[in-house]
């Protein structure tokens, strides 16, 4: 009886335990693969199509405010960040010199207007005499001559005045258009120097509501960009805000440093409430291609390859550039999909063709099992 006992004891034990170690190894076969691989959910999103580029915010109107003549600044009246109207007043130079000249050539003016009246009485008395025969015709010739001089001499001299005049008149330094000052570079007591080139005393931005960048392009780029073409933007001063723009102008003047080629890409960004500054740099992608609400996939998942099948058939065919295959993980192990690409922003593709769909699990990359890397580390030493 006793040994009876145990038999059913044994048996019982048995139908217990087997179909226990028989779930347990087959689920630990399921939790093994599938953590052997990472994988992502395939989505539906938006992607954006860009190209990366650095540029310089500036005023769309900037004017050098100079001046033609030489003086020392004896009064300002504009200062930084001033708005100014057109033929404000800026700045004043010592008139001084300027004002002696004008009186010389006045003089001058004078003098020779009083030449002009004495050789004007001496013709005409010429002229009578000539009629009288008392003088030859060369005589006569000899006044009419120096009559002509008086009157050139009076030219000169009434082109002198004015000249003068409007030097002083360039003493007084006026704003070309309304504006912001964004740059003062002059000093009350400095001395200008028009004598070579004309020094700049004021840059005044006319409209800081509109604004400019200037972009540097690389060639290979170049092609993607038109007119009309949005890109979007930030700035270090305010990096979570996102500012954008449209292509203004694509220059066609190349730049030529180190046998690398870049061009000079306008673009036009509002500015109405005036956080953005002349001067700052800008961080700008340019909006290639958009679409929204795609099937996406991470671009991880196209350069997944399983390194059992690397020299497999399916991994030596050749594709073209809108062709690629990823992993599907829908029974614990890698089946490969072909699927037909479209654009890319760094980090999803879109997929335009192939037999997946949101939800499916994409195979991204495998994860090393660390003790069987130790074990085959230690096999290897020893």
């Amino acid at each position: 009886m006793l040994t009876v006992s145990i038999k059913r004891i044994i048996v019982v034990l048995l139908l217990i335990l087997v179909p226990a170690a028989y779930y347990w190894a087959n689920d630990g076969k399921k939790e093994s693969a599938e953590n052997q691989y990472k994988t992502r959910n395939i989505e539906r999103g938006d992607i954006i199509q860009s190209i990366s580029a650095n540029g310089t915010l500036t005023p769309v109107v900037l004017v050098n405010v100079g001046t033609q003549v030489s003086g020392t600044v004896a009064k300002l009246y504009a200062d930084y960040n001033d708005h100014v109207e057109v033929g404000q007043i800026l700045a004043e130079l010592d008139p001084a010199l300027l004002q002696a000249q004008l009186q010389q050539s006045k003089a001058n003016l004078l003098n020779a207007q009083v030449s002009l009246r004495i050789a004007d009485g001496k013709l005409k008395r010429h002229q009578l005499l000539k009629e009288k025969e008392f003088i030859s015709l060369e005589a006569l010739q000899m006044i009419e001559q120096e009559m002509e001089i008086a009157r050139a001499q009076l030219a000169i001299s009434k082109a002198q005045v004015a000249r003068d005049q409007t030097n002083l008149n360039y003493s007084v330094i006026r704003s070309p258009i309304s504006g912001v000052i964004i740059a003062r570079n002059v000093d009350i007591g400095q001395t200008v120097a028009a004598n070579f080139q004309t020094p700049i005393l004021f840059q005044i931005a006319q409209d800081l509501r509109q604004m400019q960048i200037n972009i540097s392009v690389a060639e290979a780029d170049i092609g993607q960009l038109h007119l009309g073409q949005l890109i979007n933007f930030t700035v270090d001063a305010f990096q979570q805000r996102k500012f954008s723009g449209t292509v203004k102008q694509v220059r066609l003047n190349p730049t030529i440093q180190e046998n690398v080629v870049t061009y000079n890409v306008v673009a036009m960004v509002d500015n109405d409430d005036g956080t953005l500054l002349p001067g700052m740099t800008a961080n700008i992608n340019f909006v290639v291609n958009q679409k929204d609400k795609v099937l996406r996939v991470p671009n991880a998942a196209l350069r997944y390859q399983p390194k059992d099948i690397e020299s497999s058939e399916n991994s030596k065919q050749t594709k073209s550039a809108n062709q690629s295959v990823v992993y599907l993980l829908p029974e614990n192990r890698p089946v490969p999909v072909n699927v037909s690409i479209g654009i890319t922003d760094g980090n999803f593709t879109e997929i335009v063709n192939g037999e997946i769909k949101a939800g499916d699990k994409v195979i991204i990359s495998e994860v090393v099992d660390k003790k069987e890397s130790e074990s085959k580390f230690k096999l290897r030493v020893f």
